[in-house]
């Protein structure tokens, strides 16, 4: 293991002198913008800025005190059929997502790596793609893996011949996760391998390390902020999932259904008790899942260079 002092020192014997005048610039720019005076009205663009906020807080936050409330008023308790709802859907959520998760990393951290560290022929092109399902129709998006999964989909028929069915399985309800929730990964731990200082894998192998263990002791470290957070954001991703995996996959309860199909199944149903119970229950993992972020992300200065 490659002790993290010495690299430090070591990165900083290289850049010393750089670093050193760049530092003298920086303490004189900020010494400059404490003597200015607040002489253009920004106090009053201040409290015009403030209630514009408050207002749009406002409205984000009484659509979820009306479901809250709301649940709480027509809460009367766990029937047999919303507890079946709920544990059917709960556990294929669960388990897809967390599958989904899986091929995210697997797949996604190799792709993020070249994307912030390798300039190839089509870089733009594949950084374009991968950012595509991020701002693609969730229809669109499940109609074109139905296109290209379904039965007589482009590759489907192939899969169809041997005996392979993809659309409206199990395995649809993944693909489609892994679809949309791709670019939330990639984007975050692309952004999480570029901050790591190319100074301290140079000192690292300086040292004697040798790629993989550079990277395993050094890069990843480095990388880990940004990787959890993909990791968690990607994660939720595939959880509220739901115009996709509805036209790729459908709606069947234990086979397909997840959380938020649940919730639709059953509004559409006239049940709504149970649809807000079910919502209730996604806005709370929502809730965690973005509270870890900014745990991770708060820390994240703590694990950086």
């Amino acid at each position: 293991m490659i002790g993290r002092d010495a690299l430090r020192r070591r990165a900083g014997d290289q850049r010393a002198g750089p670093v050193a005048g760049a530092a003298g610039r920086e303490a004189r720019h900020a010494a400059r913008l404490e003597g200015r005076r607040d002489v253009t009205g920004y106090g009053g663009m201040a409290v015009v800025a403030g209630v514009a906020a408050a207002l749009l807080v406002l409205f984000l936050v009484v659509p979820l005190m009306a479901l809250v409330v709301r649940t709480a008023d027509e809460g009367r308790g766990l029937t047999p059929a919303t507890r079946q709802t709920l544990r059917e859907a709960l556990t294929l959520s669960l388990l897809t997502s967390g599958i989904t998760l899986a091929i995210v990393l697997l797949l996604g951290t190799p792709l993020a790596y070249l994307l912030a560290r390798r300039r190839f022929r089509g870089v733009r092109l594949v950084d374009t793609l991968v950012d595509l399902p991020m701002v693609l129709p969730p229809a669109v998006a499940g109609l074109a893996l139905l296109m290209a999964f379904g039965r007589r989909g482009l590759v489907g028929r192939w899969l169809d011949e041997v005996g392979v069915t993809v659309g409206f399985t199990t395995a649809a309800v993944v693909l489609a996760q892994v679809f949309v929730a791709v670019p939330f990964y990639v984007r975050a731990a692309k952004g999480g391998f570029a901050r790591v200082d190319r100074d301290l894998e140079e000192a690292a192998a300086d040292l004697g390390a040798s790629p993989a263990a550079v990277f395993r002791t050094v890069t990843l470290p480095l990388a880990r902020p940004g990787l959890t957070a993909g990791a968690v954001l990607a994660w939720a991703r595939a959880l509220g999932e739901f115009g996709a995996t509805l036209m790729f996959a459908g709606s069947f309860p234990g086979r397909t259904q997840t959380m938020p199909l649940a919730v639709y199944g059953r509004y559409n149903a006239g049940d709504l008790q149970s649809a807000l119970l079910l919502s209730l229950v996604l806005l709370a993992s929502s809730l965690l899942v973005l509270l870890g972020v900014r745990l991770v992300g708060g820390r994240s200065g703590d694990l950086t260079p």
